[in-house]
């Protein structure tokens, strides 16, 4: 999937196996994503929107803001995870950088599941990918899942 959200199942906790792979998302930040994100997030640092001041410091071009890298990292899990499904935490930690207009590879995969005080938890591990394959953003999510068990709600979107 390219850029776009499209939860069409809900997931349930049942369904969740540990090592199971999250789909992949595939994201394709513009500068005008860039401008716009700043605006929303108040981070105009210029690094995120001038190519000259980027290249000053050392950079090959203009980068993608971190906390916009995180945020399709959460796109990518609540994706999976469905209508029903809570996200309670996501920790990120940017390990390089990605230029605009390059692709950005959102994956994760499932690396715990339990129950507690009648709550489904599922752990995640997420990372964001450059097009080269190298890992930029490494994160853990925690979410909560609907149990299918004796639920009578319909949770398929039409």
């Amino acid at each position: 999937m390219r850029g776009a959200s499209a939860v069409t199942k809900q997931i349930f906790f049942e369904e969740v196996v540990v090592d199971q792979s999250l789909p992949t998302l595939i994201k394709h930040p513009t500068s005008r994503q860039l401008v716009m994100w700043a605006g929303a997030s108040g981070e105009f640092s210029e690094m995120h929107y001038d190519k000259d001041f980027a290249l000053s410091k050392g950079f090959p071009g203009i980068i993608v803001h971190g906390m916009l890298m995180t945020s399709f990292l959460a796109q990518l899990l609540t994706d999976w995870m469905g209508e029903w499904g809570t996200l309670k935490r996501i920790k990120t930690a940017n390990r390089q950088f990605i230029l605009v207009d390059q692709d950005i590879i959102c994956k994760g995969k499932v690396t715990n599941k339990y129950v507690e005080k009648s709550e489904h938890y599922v752990e995640c591990e997420l990372w964001a990918e450059n097009e080269n394959g190298e890992k930029c953003v490494a994160a853990v999510a925690l979410v909560t899942l609907p149990e299918r068990k004796g639920n009578t709600q319909r949770f398929e979107l039409e």
